[in-house]
């Protein structure tokens, strides 16, 4: 606490209730006495467990034949991923993309040892790792929305605007493909794992209550814009709803 030249130095109880707001203050961004601090948007973390239940769920119905349920959560899945993607423009600090993607130098210096896991949101690993996840489920749902036999089971979506050899040719990518993101996922859990059990350091907590205990004073997260917030959504579920009609305009 900073005392002005005008403020007593003997004032104790004064000083002593100036450092209980400061450290119970955590409405804005800062350095925050609290050992906890702000470092996931709701937002973020809704839009986390959304992808933790939709992808096995998806896998599930595409196994017992649930197509029309499989087309709904696929239509789902490509809503979050669409507002995942703005986001990564729109939202706070932690969820801006240009916040934590780096280059390959800050990615060989964390890997290293000269990075740093005290920093608020995604490590150079953690911005891979985002990348990654995020690029194999719009590919997967992108070719999930063309393909299907019209002649014999279910289709997609938006399978009427391709010819019926290219919707073969991206159901086969489709079902493949699905491994690509369970490796995906198993590398995520894992470093989860590692990051919990080797470095002490928990990224499962902060995803669930949006805050995480640090050692030192750190810069917080943002508070959430809202505004921002409904305009990304607004245009998610647009999207969605659009496609999920078959992309009237188009068909």
């Amino acid at each position: 606490m900073t005392i002005s030249a005008s403020t007593p130095t003997n004032s104790t109880g004064a000083e002593a209730r100036d450092t209980t707001r400061a450290g119970n203050d955590t409405k804005g961004p800062g350095l925050a006495p609290d050992p906890y601090v702000r470092v996931w948007d709701l937002p973020v973390r809704l839009t986390h467990w959304s992808f933790a239940f939709l992808v096995p769920a998806m896998w599930w119905t595409a196994e017992n034949s649930e197509w029309a349920l499989h087309k709904r959560f696929g239509v789902t899945l490509l809503g979050f991923l669409i507002f995942r993607v703005l986001w990564g423009f729109l939202g706070t600090r932690t969820a801006r993309f240009a916040s934590f993607v780096k280059g390959p130098g800050a990615v060989l210096r964390y890997l290293r040892g000269r990075g740093s896991d005290t920093a608020v949101g995604h490590n150079p690993l953690g911005a891979l790792s985002v990348i990654g996840l995020l690029s194999v489920m719009l590919i997967q749902v992108g070719a999930g929305l063309f393909a299907g036999d019209p002649y014999d089971g279910a289709t997609g979506p938006l399978n009427s605007l391709v010819k019926v050899s290219t919707a073969a040719w991206l159901t086969e990518w489709h079902e493949w493909f699905y491994w690509v993101i369970l490796g995906f996922v198993a590398l995520h859990l894992s470093a989860i794992m590692f990051y919990a059990g080797v470095k002490q350091n928990d990224l499962l907590g902060p995803m669930v209550t949006g805050r995480k205990l640090v050692g030192t004073p750190v810069e917080g997260n943002e508070m959430t814009p809202w505004v921002r917030f409904a305009i990304a959504a607004g245009v998610a579920v647009g999207v969605a709803v659009w496609v999920a009609l078959e992309a009237p305009g188009l068909s």
